[in-house]
């Protein structure tokens, strides 16, 4: 079955045309403080029914009036996100943070204390999925630092060499915000021209956050202020932000004249206003960075404990404990490692532990690309190649496919030193513009051939790309839903994806490329034990990298990435295997109980198609499908 896109996801519109009468008592009776349970059991389904559409219209409306560049990400229509939300940025300082924080927590007690009864099993779902997006976005009020992060919920530092809204604008504006007509860049023009708004927010946030004992650990300054010296380092012609401008006009239906004169405007933007805002920010740290906190995990911050066990459930989403984490860590690298001889071994490398080993492999020269343009140009080649041969064989193994297109690229190289070995930038709501599957090209030593299968069944076919475009093409779920951050699900299905791989064929009579899944699943695994090892059990950040290069003989540059990685993200690395344990294990109860029932293309559907959601909802899910004999 092809799922069509919409623009408009789950009525929205009916959210901006008049309501029933029923529905507007409905509403008033959701959001009424001394709504007492007693009056909610008085009304109808019907009228139960309405009141959660409302209100879920109504936080959706408000989400995305205070995340403009989220709404510009995925394409949504004014409608939703407000007339010129492509100017606007979201507002950062702590005041715009506690106004988002607190009406995030009023949406999800209000969905939440609808009455569920006489529910249909997706009508008390879709009240429990956006009950727990609201919560993630409301974050942990026990933590008085960090931001809302649009995928990642809580962050606890809103300028790092990762992430955060000084290295995500940039990005989106570069790929994703539409330039194909003269409003849309004069739209472009006037996002450039608020920068110096957007860094004002961001830096009130960072020096509030100083006084509240919150601060970017030392260890993270010199990378993120490696960021900050590549954005400011080319001249101003040559920037992304105008060069990727300039491009993109070249193929609107906009006169030559017009282009000339937006991309002086562009260059105007960056000398008077973007230059000069980053330039403070580059100043602040260096001024801060002396008194930076000298521990690596967020223990060192103040109630930092509390954030990381926040951290382990939303984001890891787990009731278990970092330390029953950090033993399942050590348990699975035992496993996987095992596995990993037994192939090194039947190809004749013997000597050293699993990590010299692959270290050794690694090196070889048949497995490596050129430092050049040419032999980066043949990598990507490659790894269009590897999706159009795993696409070829989808059919046996799932049951909806996506329509939207994937592309690859590679991570622009002023962001490349602190980003990981790829990521997935999801498609616009309306499919016409791709999924991209992001691949960091920084050191061609770090990424050999053998592991490049892998990593493109993750981040593109079939995992992020089939979850998430599938995802938001479901126009009956809603647009928060649409882009649900669940990261367990979403990081574990795409670990379960490159499993499945190997179900379908992709590494027969190849030992090298099984090689590189295992050492892909090792180091999710690894992950569990480095996180809670910084976090948890105070590790140094030169431990971490030790044990993680020892362990997977991931290439150094990598590993330190990696690691600095956790160090910015709390919590964030534990999805990966947390969830993908998960599905494994759900998929065998499945085959157990279903035998010869058991249909794996339903099964995928049963996990893709109702969107991203919470492990215990998909656990749900799974049983009752059980229970209803695979149908």
């Amino acid at each position: 079955m092809m799922i069509k896109h919409l623009l408009v996801p789950f009525a929205l519109s009916a959210f901006v045309s008049a309501c029933s009468v029923q529905q507007e008592k409905s509403v008033n009776n959701a959001q009424s403080a001394t709504q007492t349970e007693h009056a909610q059991n008085l009304m109808t389904v019907e009228g139960k029914q309405a009141a959660l559409q409302a209100l879920v219209n109504q936080y959706t409306v408000q989400f995305m009036h205070y995340e403009p560049l989220l709404a510009t990400a995925i394409g949504v229509p004014e409608s939703i996100a407000g007339k010129g939300y492509n100017t606007r940025f979201t507002d950062f300082s702590p005041e715009g943070m506690r106004k988002l924080q607190e009406d995030m927590n009023t949406g999800s007690q209000a969905v939440a204390k609808i009455n569920d009864d006489g529910f249909s099993n997706d009508e008390k779902r879709h009240q429990q999925i956006v009950t727990d997006i609201l919560r993630y976005y409301a974050g942990f009020s026990e933590f008085n630092g960090g931001y809302i992060d649009t995928w990642a919920g809580h962050l606890p530092y809103i300028i790092n060499q990762l992430a955060g809204p000084l290295i995500d604008v940039p990005k989106v504006m570069q790929v994703q915000q539409p330039v194909a007509n003269l409003a849309q860049a004069k739209e472009y023009i006037e996002r450039l021209q608020h920068f110096d708004f957007l860094v004002a927010g961001v830096l009130e946030k960072f020096q509030a956050d100083r006084i509240n004992g919150v601060q970017l650990p030392q260890k993270l300054y010199p990378q993120t202020l490696a960021y900050f010296e590549n954005f400011l380092a080319s001249p101003v012609a040559e920037h992304a932000l105008v060069t990727s401008f300039e491009s993109r006009l070249a193929t609107s239906d906009i006169g030559q004249e017009q282009q000339d004169d937006l991309v002086e405007q562009a260059k105007k933007a960056l000398t008077n206003v973007v230059y000069p805002a980053y330039q403070t920010v580059k100043d602040t740290l260096l001024a801060t960075q002396a008194h930076a906190p000298k521990g690596d995990g967020i223990w060192a911050q103040p109630n930092g404990e509390a954030m990381y066990l926040h951290e382990v459930r939303y984001l890891g989403d787990s009731n278990m404990t970092p330390d029953d984490i950090h033993q399942l860590g050590l348990d699975e690298v035992a496993r996987i490692s095992q596995e990993m001889d037994t192939i090194l071994r039947a190809q004749g490398y013997t000597d050293g532990n699993v990590g010299e080993r692959m270290v050794k492999l690694a090196e070889q020269p048949e497995f490596l690309y050129q430092d050049s343009d040419e032999g980066r140009s043949r990598l990507l080649e490659d790894l269009n190649g590897q999706i159009s041969a795993i696409m070829a064989k989808t059919d046996g193994y799932y049951g909806t496919l996506p329509t939207q297109k994937v592309e690859v690229k590679r991570i622009p190289k002023v962001t490349e030193a602190g980003e990981a070995g790829g990521y997935y930038s999801s498609p616009s709501l309306d499919g016409e513009r791709p999924g991209i599957f992001w691949i960091n090209l920084r050191d061609m030593s770090a990424v050999p051939s053998f592991s490049l299968k892998t990593l493109t069944y993750h981040e593109a076919v079939p995992g992020h790309h089939f979850q998430i475009a599938l995802n938001m093409a479901q126009q009956d779920i809603g647009l928060l839903r649409q882009n649900a951050p669940f990261n367990a699900y979403v990081e574990g299905w795409a670990l379960y994806s490159e499993l499945v791989a190997k179900e379908m064929g992709m590494y027969q009579d190849d030992p090298f490329g099984d090689l590189g899944r295992l050492q892909a699943e090792l180091y999710r695994a690894v992950r569990l034990v480095v996180d809670t090892g910084l976090h948890r059990k105070q590790w140094a950040r030169e431990k971490a990298i030790e044990y993680f290069h020892q362990t997977t003989g991931t290439g150094m540059t990598d590993v330190i990435a990696e690691v600095e990685r956790y160090m910015a993200l709390p919590g964030q690395a534990l999805g990966y295997k947390l969830g993908m344990l998960q599905f494994v294990e759900l998929r065998h109860l499945a085959e157990r109980e279903l035998g010869s029932e058991f249909d794996l293309k339903r099964f995928h559907d049963l996990l893709l198609l109702p969107g991203a959601r919470p492990m215990s909802v998909v656990r749900s899910d799974v049983k009752r499908w059980i229970n209803n004999n695979g149908i």
